[in-house]
């Protein structure tokens, strides 16, 4: 009986108690109708467990659905308390071979990275609707499926966003997210090669690097940005994200350092963790409105596990409100017109889906100094073979070593424009090979007015769902890329480059009037690989959320999604580094740690918002 008051404490709290006070301290007798209640709900639970486990349904503290970006860190961090048990979902398989990193080399050379944006055998190869702002075209979305899901994919680069990004979410609904309270979980996370400092951290398992190739093209497109008036920033990541500089990268000793090196590996012989691979999870198991467990397919076969505490889903802005609609949560219309039984009406699983558009500005060199020869046939295997025996060379980078961001106009307060650039040239998401000496720059807006969706195709878990992601529907997302277009061609322009430029390659001088500007990005912008924000995160009064702001899904128990879904409004920058703080800030809520926090750190702040 003991035992049983202790969970109805927890679970009613003063609310359906009765507050007594002995020799002064307080203590709380639930009511005899409490009790009843309660007991009855625990034996409709306990009978479903009972059933389940003659099913041969293994029982668990927690289950993780998707080894990812942050299913990864929830592995790590929940199971340092001995007393919790967890299980890890993957789909895609393991990121190693009988152990080894180096044959996996497509995954852990940071060079190779293009090998995995094109193989189905660690990607879900998801695809777009046709798009009609962009001449009906179909969309390419790669996302993960393997250990460390697509930050075993991504180019590594490591970006945080803006500081207002998080100040935004705020008051947009995720009360306590903001930057002071966000910002302690990147340095957590982290380990910079240049030290700790108020913005970078210096013990976390995500190492962090800055690139070693010193290219000519590199220095030449910092020192022209400089030329056209920006400002050089030390770190995107710490005081002042607005300049050009120096790029972070998930590179660690020529290692690509995914969120299964940093925290999976490492945790992997607890014994309190359990780990399947190449495992399809197919439904979240209901008691009521109480998540309980999942089934899921292994090797052909149905299966199913029990979560004592909690299910979490980590799949990501695809995966993880795909599978809340294939268990009967999200907008009950579109639920029953496929037959699913509905647990529970939330309309916003599914919404709100934001991503970042990017177009390639592409120039001939003049010089044979760009990565073209890298990539004949012989170079690569000798790149390669220094690789697999040093982790060194050109093996070693992913070469997108510098960036910037800048203001599109006046009066827009933070950076809303981010550059990659690149000393080679990149065609149809690598799948082309380079075809001449060039470089390039990836360009796009980063808070882009357009908002998407997606929904379920079919009652099968195996079917990729439809997503639209209405790109360039507003006209101010039309404009924006109008500038990225003309900025990145004054940088281009400028004396830096005098040495090395040749003609332009794309969108080509031919392009000029906006009118051909805009048909140039119809045809040849590309998603940037940021897909967030289907489950977002805000208050429940908020009739489009999904989770609370302590990542709970609203109007059910014993559930959370902790990945990028979950954000609010898409962040100023990469979505890696904001999606393994948010599995870090979850980490402690869940294990039900007070948030840390910073106050009063610095941020830049333009000293006028009158000019760019």
């Amino acid at each position: 009986m003991s035992h049983l008051i202790k969970r109805v404490k927890k679970c009613y709290g003063p609310s359906v108690s009765q507050m007594h006070k002995v020799t002064g301290f307080p203590f709380k007798t639930p009511t005899l109708k409490s009790l009843l209640a309660y007991s009855g709900q625990q034996l409709k639970t306990s009978r479903t467990f009972s059933k389940l486990s003659s099913e041969n349904a293994d029982s668990y503290s927690y289950i993780i659905v998707g080894a990812g970006s942050a299913g990864c860190v929830l592995g790590s961090r929940l199971t340092e308390d001995p007393l919790s048990t967890v299980l890890l979902l993957e789909a895609g398989p393991k990121d190693t071979l009988l152990g080894s990193k180096r044959l996996m080399w497509k995954i852990h050379m940071p060079a190779a990275l293009t090998y995995n944006l094109c193989d189905e055998k660690y990607n879900w190869n998801y695809h777009t609707t046709p798009q009609k702002h962009m001449d009906n075209r179909i969309m390419y979305w790669p996302r993960g499926r393997v250990w460390g899901g697509s930050s075993s994919l991504n180019a590594m680069v490591y970006i945080r966003g803006h500081a207002e990004d998080y100040n935004r979410w705020h008051r947009e609904g995720a009360v306590g997210w903001d930057y002071e309270f966000c910002l302690p979980y990147f340095k957590k996370a982290q380990t910079h090669e240049l030290g700790p400092n108020l913005y970078r951290g210096g013990n976390g398992p995500l190492h962090v690097s800055r690139g070693k190739t010193n290219h000519p093209l590199h220095h030449a497109f910092l020192d022209a940005a400089q030329q056209a008036g920006y400002s050089f920033t030390d770190d995107m990541n710490g005081y002042q994200q607005e300049g050009f500089g120096w790029m972070d990268m998930t590179i660690h000793r020529g290692q690509r350092w995914s969120t299964a090196s940093a925290y999976l590996h490492p945790a992997i012989t607890r014994p309190n963790l359990s780990t399947e691979d190449r495992t399809l999870v197919t439904k979240i198991l209901f008691q009521g409105t109480k998540a309980i467990g999942v089934e899921y397919v292994k090797n052909g076969q149905r299966k199913k596990a029990l979560a004592s505490e909690e299910v979490i889903l980590s799949g990501g802005a695809i995966n993880s409100p795909q599978l809340l609609m294939l268990s009967g949560v999200g907008n009950a219309d579109d639920l029953k017109k496929l037959g699913i039984p509905v647990v529970c009406h939330l309309p916003g699983v599914g919404q709100n889906l934001q991503d970042h558009l990017e177009v390639y500005i592409q120039q001939k060199c003049t010089k044979p100094i760009t990565l073209y020869k890298a990539q004949k046939p012989v170079n690569m295997a000798k790149i390669g073979l220094e690789w697999l025996w040093k982790f060194t060379g050109d093996g070693a980078t992913a070469h997108l070593e510098s960036g910037g961001f800048i203001r599109s106009r006046p009066d827009v307060p933070h950076p809303d424009i981010q550059f990659h650039f690149l000393p080679s040239q990149v065609i149809d998401h690598g799948r082309v090979a380079s075809k001449l000496e060039a470089y390039q720059v990836h360009v796009g807006p980063m808070r882009s007015t357009t908002v998407g969706w997606l929904k379920l195709k079919s009652t099968d878990p195996r079917d990729h769902p439809v997503i639209e992601p209405n790109y360039l529907s507003t006209e101010t997302d039309v404009w924006e890329f109008r500038q990225c277009v003309k900025l990145s061609r004054e940088i281009f322009a400028q004396k830096a480059f005098e040495k090395f430029h040749g003609p332009e390659i794309q969108p080509g001088s031919h392009v000029q009037s906006d009118k051909e500007i805009d048909a140039f990005i119809r045809q040849k912008a590309d998603s940037a690989y940021h897909p967030s924000c289907t489950c977002k995160m805000g208050q429940p009064s908020d009739t489009t959320a999904v989770v609370d702001p302590q990542t709970k899904v609203i109007g059910v128990e014993n559930l959370r999604v902790v990945d990028a879904s979950i954000i609010p409004s898409v962040v100023s920058g990469n979505l890696n580094a904001p999606t393994i703080m948010i599995a870090e800030k979850a980490a402690d809520m869940i294990k039900g740690f007070p948030s840390l926090s910073e106050k009063n750190v610095p941020v830049y702040k333009p000293q006028t918002l009158e000019t760019q």
